[in-house]
């Protein structure tokens, strides 16, 4: 995600641009969302409407046999349209309405990453804005930045230094010049190993890590998703920031932020990791939901600069699973007058976050 511009992530600054112009897009909304039907099913149920409506037999297929195939070519056209890749894009802070309509109007990208206020995303600006979004005809990924290791261990023991009063002998001169030693009291610096704890009143911190906070944090996520209106089986995207190494405390945050939001039911675990972690990220989670039985992936958006295209699946990230790939971080674009900050990526759906079919 965007680290540079989102902290929460590091300097906690953000960037809201907003839009210049106005105009009403429904019906590109609508056009964008329509799959293309090719001409042989349409073809095809027009034969099998002439043949109901003058019941002359045609030298051609049956009535059943026409309209099999025109069923059966619309499915299988209807699926194509919904493997991708569809080109989205997220940024911190949410642009505006104008700025998203007039980005809409650009017909490059069709989804946008839908931030929830987050333990380690401490801006609501999208609050309140899903309703607004898919009117105009945007798909949606919703991301959960919830805690994260920033490169340290939770739990881990840190020496410090710090100072006492200890009374030490000291040796001075008297009047007559002869040697005395006396007592005094001296504040001296020892090392000591402490466990470091959260800022007071801090939300995002490595020292937050844990089972319990992982709970803490699905229930919150739950609650802000179904706040905004999203439907049951929104898929909600944990944002997992890159690790060297993944400590026992942080798989132990998101197995037990899994295993809360499958106990609700409302809602799906989805993950947003880098490339590097996904698979161990990936096995942990699997292992939660077929405790669950459930057999089908967790989606996962994986972040990965590493031979990105616009018009590469997902999946050639290098990651069967992947549903969402992140491959362009930090560039600033330009359409139809409006700057924006974003990364770029690439999903299987159009609405990565909305458009699992029932059962999936």
């Amino acid at each position: 995600m965007r680290v540079g511009q989102r902290n929460d992530l590091a300097s906690e600054g953000m960037t809201n641009s907003q839009g210049e112009t106005r105009v009403a897009r429904e019906t590109l909304g609508l056009e964008m969302r329509m799959p293309k039907i090719e001409w042989r099913s349409i073809l095809a149920l027009l034969t099998a409407g002439l043949i109901v409506s003058t019941g002359t037999p045609i030298a051609a297929p049956s009535i059943s046999t026409a309209v099999a195939r025109a069923s059966g070519n619309i499915a299988d056209e209807l699926t194509a349209t919904d493997t991708g890749p569809h080109l989205g894009f997220d940024t911190f802070a949410y642009p505006g309405d104008d700025a998203m309509r007039a980005w809409l109007t650009a017909d490059k990208y069709r989804w946008v990453g839908y931030y929830l206020p987050a333990p380690c995303h401490n801006d609501d600006s999208w609050a309140g804005k899903r309703d607004t979004l898919s009117d105009m005809g945007w798909g949606m990924a919703v991301i959960y930045v919830g805690q994260q290791t920033w490169g340290r261990t939770p739990g881990q023991k840190i020496a410090v230094t710090r100072y006492v009063t200890k009374r030490v002998k000291q040796t001075v001169r008297t009047h007559s010049g002869k040697r005395a030693v006396r007592y005094v009291n001296k504040r001296v610096p020892v090392r000591a190993l402490v466990s470091p704890r959260a800022s007071p009143g801090s939300s995002c911190s490595t020292h937050l890590v844990s089972a319990a906070r992982g709970i803490e944090d699905a229930n919150d996520a739950i609650a802000r998703t179904a706040a905004e209106g999203f439907a049951k089986g929104t898929v909600v995207f944990l944002d997992i920031e890159r690790m060297d190494l993944v400590p026992k405390a942080m798989r132990d945050y998101y197995k037990a932020w899994t295993q809360r939001v499958l106990d609700d039911g409302r809602f799906r675990p989805g993950y947003y990791a880098h490339s590097y972690n996904a698979d161990l990220i990936y096995r942990d989670v699997k292992q939660v939901l077929s405790g669950d039985g459930i057999s089908t992936d967790p989606p996962f958006w994986i972040a990965s600069t590493q031979g990105f295209a616009t018009d590469k699946l997902p999946s050639e990230v290098g990651h069967a699973f992947a549903q969402v790939w992140q491959g362009v971080l930090d560039i600033v674009e330009t359409h139809n007058g409006v700057r924006l900050p974003i990364d770029v990526n690439v999903a299987q759906l159009a609405s990565p976050s909305e458009g699992y079919p029932a059962g999936e």
